[in-house]
């Protein structure tokens, strides 16, 4: 399974959005230098204010690119890193990983995927209804959410626009991804 980088995004603030830069350096057990959700505990505002002492599995957010597509023919506007992720992807099934899958991104780097991003209201704030468009319900009532997936660095390395990315899914029984 591969697919590849279309664009890489940091924010050394808290904002919703992050900008868009030419490359980014991955640290091992710690995330995406200079952004602000890098540390080995709990970086998101909601998180750190339940328990600081809790891990990062937030270390880093990847987005599927065809999101966007998606969400523009319903008539929303959304480029890489506005919705706040670090990796923009396409061409990989981010949603369908189990927890556990490795990804390789360019040379070196290495992410654990950990769970699924939990969309809060912000994305409403960015545009009034896209939140309705990214979290919803399947047939049976369970939560689907599909703004993206979240990770912690095994090997740093830098990561740019056109990498290829590579997913090696884990051993043993697949466990489906939920919010982290």
């Amino acid at each position: 399974m591969r697919g590849t980088v279309t664009a890489v995004s940091s924010n050394g603030e808290h904002s919703f959005t992050k900008p868009n830069r030419p490359s980014i350096t991955l640290l091992a057990g710690l995330g995406v230098e200079g952004d602000v959700h890098a540390g080995v505990t709990v970086k998101h505002r909601s998180r750190v204010a339940q328990d600081p002492t809790q891990p990062n599995l937030r270390q880093v957010h990847l987005i599927h690119e065809e999101l966007f597509t998606e969400v523009g023919e319903e008539g929303f506007e959304v480029a890489p890193g506005e919705l706040g992720e670090n990796v923009t992807t396409r061409g990989l099934d981010l949603l369908g990983l189990p927890v556990g899958t490795l990804l390789r991104l360019g040379d070196t780097a290495v992410l654990e995927v950990t769970g699924l991003r939990n969309p809060c209201l912000q994305i409403d704030a960015f545009q009034d209804g896209l939140l309705k468009r990214v979290v919803g319900r399947d047939e049976e009532g369970r939560t689907v959410r599909r703004a993206g997936i979240m990770t912690i660095v095994r090997e740093g390395g830098v990561v740019r626009p056109g990498d290829t990315i590579t997913a090696e899914l884990p051993t043993g029984p697949h466990r489906p991804l939920d919010r982290v």
